[in-house]
C-alpha cells in the first residue's frame, strides 16, 4: 500500500493498494470521522476516505476535474452545505487557517451539521439562511476565493450568481452544481448544462470546465467558472 499527492492539489491523496485506488485527505481532526468514512494510518497521518458516491467534489476529481483552486489558508462560500460531507473534506484541505462559510437552509440538517462537523473544526462557520437572500447573511468577512452552490433549486445558477456578486473577489472561482432534474425533469441534461453556461457567461464569467458527475450522480455536472 501507498501514498500518492495528487498533482492538483498537496492536500489531496490517493491511497492505492495493489489494483484499487481511492482518493482520501489528511484528517484535520484525528479521531474523529463525519459520515461514516473509513480511515487509515500512514506514517503518523489519518487519511479519511473521501466517498465519491457521497461529494460530488470527489466525484469530479475522480471524472477529470482540472481546476482546483483549493491551497492552504482559502476562504470558501459554500451555498448548500447539508450535514457536512464535503465542507468536512475542503476543510482538512485548507487547514485550520482557511475558513468556510457554510449556508444551510433547512434548520434541522444545519443542526445536524454543526453537531457532527463543525463544532470539532474551527475553521467552519454555520450560516442558517436562506441562499437566495446573500444580503442576509452575517459573519462572512471580507471576500472570499471561492464560492461552492450545491443546492437544488429551479434557479439554482441565478442564485450563485448572485451570491458571486456579493462574495466573491474579482478572479475567484465558482464551483457549480447543475442538478438537471431540479431545473426541468423533462429536458435532456446535456441540454441543461449548456444553458446554464450560458447564463454564467452572460454575467461575465469565464467558464473553465464541465465535468459530468456519472456514474456517481445521475444528471448531474459541476460547471468551474472565474469571476472576470
Amino acid at each position: 500500500m501507498r501514498v500518492d499527492t495528487d498533482e492538483r492539489s498537496d492536500s489531496v491523496f490517493w491511497i492505492i493498494d495493489g489494483n484499487e485506488k481511492r482518493i482520501a485527505t489528511i484528517n484535520l481532526t484525528p479521531g474523529k470521522t463525519f459520515y461514516g468514512e473509513k480511515t487509515l494510518y500512514i506514517n503518523k497521518n489519518e487519511y479519511r476516505y473521501w466517498d465519491p458516491f457521497r461529494s460530488k467534489l470527489a466525484a469530479a476529481l475522480i471524472n477529470g476535474l482540472k481546476h482546483f483552486p483549493f491551497p492552504k489558508n482559502l476562504k470558501v462560500l459554500y451555498l448548500g452545505a447539508s450535514t457536512g460531507t464535503t465542507v468536512s473534506h475542503i476543510s482538512d484541505i485548507i487547514g485550520e487557517k482557511g475558513i468556510i462559510f457554510a449556508v444551510e437552509f433547512a434548520p434541522r440538517v444545519a443542526n445536524e451539521f454543526i453537531d457532527r462537523c463543525a463544532k470539532f473544526r474551527r475553521n467552519l462557520i454555520t450560516i442558517v439562511e436562506d441562499a437566495r437572500r446573500p444580503e442576509k447573511y452575517f459573519g462572512i468577512f471580507g471576500k472570499v476565493d471561492v464560492v461552492y452552490c450545491d443546492i437544488a433549486q429551479p434557479n439554482q445558477t441565478e442564485i450563485a450568481i448572485q451570491n458571486c456578486r456579493f462574495y466573491l473577489k474579482e478572479g475567484g472561482y465558482l464551483f457549480l452544481v447543475v442538478k438537471s432534474r431540479s431545473i426541468n425533469a423533462t429536458k435532456a441534461p446535456s441540454r441543461i448544462f449548456e444553458e446554464e453556461e450560458d447564463k454564467l457567461r452572460i454575467a461575465g464569467f469565464d467558464l473553465l470546465q464541465t465535468i459530468t458527475l456519472s456514474p456517481f450522480d445521475k444528471d448531474h455536472a459541476l460547471i468551474i467558472a472565474k469571476m472576470i
